[in-house]
């Protein structure tokens, strides 16, 4: 979501339209997309997260503002639940999962003034029950955060003004925090994933603006601590989601001042490449991503830029 007002321009949006249609994907040779039960609100900004075979939906902003709700997707019944909610209400958070609880890591806190928080919840899902952990060292919001090997990595990000550079480990066996190095390209509203031993840092923007966005792609060599450059986005983008699917990232949606994205754009490690893939029957920004099975569920995110929701549950497969 841009902080900044949205200029009116009519041929830019038409212009956007063409390039992009938006038509329904499911016929195309590179993935088909099927809907899923939606999602139990309309909301936007949200942070997404696969466990033990279910996807948790957290936080974010529905219609009336900021929300601490939790909600659980079970694909095996089609169905959702509602959990424990947060102890606070969080937007542009970051999320992963490890040893079978949840971590939401920073984010920001409120509706108009945005509060860039440094804050580490952490959810067991069989206690239903949330705890706060050992704080970040730097706060920020609109973060991408990895998992590799029983720790989480939450890299880059927006904070008072300024993009973070930051790269930090969270052991959650041991309740620490390690500073890393930092990202080369400080930069929010960015996707991170991790396949094997690297973290990649994938789109973005700076300033918080969609008219900055990047096609930047760095990756995290976590053994050896330095980052590479690697093939950048096709599409410039930012406020998108990923997730991975057999080794590949796959890299879904977006915002810039002329629309939302349906791209959704593979990025294969081993060969330092990306492939269009069936766009997303519904384009859109805030959004979130978690892979179960041989599927990707795309959950919410606004349909137009900035201040936009939606409940929209879309589910993405490889073609065989």
């Amino acid at each position: 979501m841009d902080r900044t007002p949205l200029p009116v321009s009519a041929l830019l949006t038409i212009l956007f339209t063409l390039a992009i249609p938006a038509t329904n994907a499911s016929s195309q040779p590179n993935g088909t997309w099927t809907k899923a039960s939606p999602a139990p609100a309309s909301r936007t900004e949200v942070a997404v997260a696969a466990l033990d075979g279910k996807i948790y939906l957290v936080g974010g902003f529905k219609h009336f503002g900021v929300t601490s709700s939790v909600e659980v997707y079970d694909p095996a019944t089609d169905r959702w639940k509602e959990v424990a909610s947060m102890p606070a209400a969080l937007h542009h958070a970051g999320i992963g999962a490890v040893s079978g609880k949840l971590y939401v890591i920073g984010g920001y806190k409120g509706n108009i003034s945005w509060t860039p928080q440094n804050s580490v919840f952490e959810y067991d899902p069989k206690a239903d029950r949330w705890t706060e952990k050992q704080p970040m060292p730097t706060a920020r919001g609109a973060l991408a955060v990895g998992v590799r090997n029983g720790k989480l990595y939450a890299v880059g990000g927006y904070a008072d003004g300024n993009n973070a550079g930051a790269n930090e480990e969270y052991d959650p066996a041991t309740n620490t925090w390690k500073k890393l190095a930092p990202l080369p390209t400080p930069r929010d509203h960015l996707a991170g994933a991790v396949v094997g031993d690297t973290l990649y840092a994938i789109g973005g923007r700076t300033q918080s603006s969609y008219r900055n966005n990047l096609n930047t792609h760095e990756a995290y060599d976590i053994p050896n601590n330095r980052w590479m450059t690697k093939a950048p986005l096709p599409t410039a983008r930012s406020g998108i989601a990923s997730a991975v699917l057999d080794g590949r990232i796959f890299v879904f949606g977006g915002e810039s001042p002329d629309g939302t994205f349906h791209q959704n754009e593979a990025y294969d490690p081993k060969t330092d490449r990306w492939e269009m893939m069936a766009p997303m029957p519904t384009a859109r920004h805030g959004l979130g991503a978690a892979a179960v099975g041989d599927t990707i569920h795309v959950l919410c995110g606004g349909l137009k830029p900035g201040g936009s929701f939606s409940d929209a549950h879309e589910v993405f497969r490889i073609s065989d």
